[in-house]
């Protein structure tokens, strides 16, 4: 579903993302774990088009998109919870869920949020609540509901645990397993290597821009040095 081919992204001078390949096939939940600084985020937004790599190709269902508008991106099927969640802080809950609705047929408007909310029910209760008033943890069931009215057929995530306690970070894992169950394939930016890795079925290891190790998440698990690395260990 998603092929990336020496990806080379620049901040200025500085070469962050050095010829980096991976791919994600349809169906699956794929996680790119390292440290901070390492490079993730980078690499979704450039997925995204909201940065360019410098050489190679980004392909997404069978079409570029290296070139591609954010927005067209979207309408192909690509939605990204960016890192932090970027809810709109002054809309109510049901605006920032239209908005995410924008790419599709305005037929479908009400049935998606029904859908979203049938999925995330503790959105319905603060339906007209302000985003702005909402728990960490609500903004990103939010944000995750607001990528899911556009349809993906991939939905990328970047840090969806940052800043939540633990109940709610169990939760939300138990959020991605059910939409990637229910036929979303995942792209997968966390922290939280250990998480990451048992919700995931392969993963990327990334240190200073270059992917050092990909494996199946079960052995990457067990593996001595990603354990020492990022799972306390």
């Amino acid at each position: 579903m998603l092929n990336v081919v020496n990806m080379n992204v620049y901040y200025g001078h500085i070469h962050a993302i050095k010829d980096v390949n991976f791919e994600v096939a349809e169906g699956e939940v794929v996680t790119l774990i390292g440290a901070n600084g390492a490079g993730k985020s980078t690499i979704l937004k450039t997925i995204s088009g909201l940065l360019r790599s410098k050489t190679g190709s980004i392909t997404f269902a069978d079409e570029g998109i290296g070139y591609t508008a954010p927005y067209a991106i979207v309408k192909r099927g690509l939605a990204h919870v960016p890192e932090g969640r970027r809810v709109f802080l002054q809309m109510s809950v049901q605006e920032n869920l239209e908005m995410g609705h924008y790419t599709q047929p305005g037929g479908t408007l009400s049935e998606r949020i029904e859908q979203v909310f049938a999925r995330f029910p503790r959105l319905l209760e603060r339906r007209k609540q302000v985003a702005g008033t909402l728990s960490g943890g609500e903004q990103q069931m939010l944000a995750m509901g607001r990528a899911m009215m556009s349809r993906p057929k991939l939905l990328m995530l970047d840090e969806p645990s940052m800043g939540l306690a633990p109940l709610l970070v169990e939760h939300i894992f138990y959020l991605i397993r059910e939409l990637n169950a229910a036929g979303t394939t995942i792209l997968l930016v966390e922290q939280n290597a250990h998480m990451a890795l048992t919700v995931a079925d392969r993963g990327y290891v990334l240190e200073t821009g270059r992917i050092v190790l990909t494996d199946n998440a079960k052995t990457l698990l067990e593996n001595d040095a990603v354990r020492k690395a990022y799972l306390g260990g």
